[in-house]
């Protein structure tokens, strides 16, 4: 028997170690899945777990018919769905702000956004995407896309990111969906429709690592930790957005971004240091403040930007939830 065969009936016999080496390949995948899914690292890393479990009660019934990986993609998508389903799903608590926020551009609809840690990333497989994919992967985990996604109703949501980011054919997503080819079919045509309104393309972000991003970035930080909201809106984007998940105030656009920071000023002098990451493929970093009495640095938030040419089209800012996934310590010494 073949290497995979022989796991599959010894992990159907009971043995967790087979099982438990018959997913392996597939975790870090179907987790990012999750997290595109639902938005929330939190959330995902629930479902994953309830798709293992599931997966692990339900192993007997496995028939053959399809691959255990897209197996093991029909049950978490599926459990994905009854989360995005379930009116009891836990709203995120949000920090207030320091100062009370200017009149913002309007109220985002995304409230359980969270990023994803690059750490995390990195241990993604090299599978190639089935040939409807039309996505490439960093497109497909940036906090744009991630953003969008969450604004499509839940069957939109898994047509579309089986489809068009798994790159599943259409009788391969309505078996998984346990639904029509036509279903199918008519939930990505508005899917996209969707996305191509709330994701509008723009100038491509300059090559992580390159000169052009760090001559950026350095100009970035500068500008944010000096709290000079003229060089920080000079930065950006004539259509570029500050969010702020889970609190709903968005700011679009120079004028409202300037009234933004420029109302934070005073609270944001505090700011000693910013902590290099990077998250969904973007730059990131921890944003550390000094305590006045004790002289430590105090992790306050996590700050994600999407770069777009030699300008920043995107600032968002997270609590410190997530932070240990990131390796970001609460408190530094210096």
């Amino acid at each position: 028997m073949s290497a995979p065969i022989e796991l599959l009936a010894r992990a159907c016999a009971g043995d967790r170690d087979a099982f438990a080496e018959l997913v392996r390949p597939h975790r870090r995948e179907l987790h990012v899945h999750c997290y595109r899914m639902l938005g929330s690292l939190q959330d995902a890393e629930d479902a994953f777990q309830e798709t293992l479990l599931a997966a692990w009660v339900g192993l007997g019934g496995f028939e053959g018919r399809s691959s255990v990986r897209t197996w093991l993609y029909r049950i978490a998508t599926n459990r994905c769905l009854n989360v995005l389903r379930a009116t009891s799903r836990r709203r995120p608590a949000a920090e207030p702000l320091p100062v009370a926020p200017p009149e913002p551009y309007g109220l985002g609809e995304v409230l359980w956004l969270q990023p994803y840690p690059d750490l995390l990333l990195d241990e993604l497989p090299d599978h190639d995407p089935g040939p409807e994919a039309r996505y490439e992967s960093r497109e497909a985990i940036s906090l744009a896309f991630v953003t969008a996604v969450q604004l499509l109703p839940p069957n939109q949501r898994a047509a579309l990111l089986l489809r068009d980011v798994l790159g599943y054919r259409a009788r391969e997503a309505a078996d998984l969906l346990g639904v029509t080819e036509d279903t199918v079919t008519n939930a990505l045509k508005r899917a996209r429709s969707s996305l191509d309104r709330a994701h509008a393309a723009g100038p491509p972000a300059p090559a992580p690592g390159s000169a052009a991003e760090r001559e950026l970035l350095d100009r970035f930080v500068e500008a944010f930790v000096d709290s000079d909201v003229d060089a920080l809106v000079a930065l950006m984007t004539d259509d570029a957005w500050v969010r702020m998940p889970p609190l709903p105030f968005e700011y679009r656009g120079p004028e409202a971004i300037h009234r933004f920071f420029t109302a934070l000023v005073a609270h944001r002098r505090g700011i000693a240091r910013m902590v290099p990451v990077r998250a969904n493929r973007q730059p990131a970093w921890g944003e550390y403040r000094r305590d006045p009495t004790t002289g430590r640095l105090h992790l306050t938030g996590i700050e994600v930007v999407a770069p777009a040419g030699d300008r920043v089209r995107e600032i968002t800012r997270f609590d410190t939830t997530t932070a240990p996934h990131f390796g970001l310590p609460r408190t530094l010494d210096r």
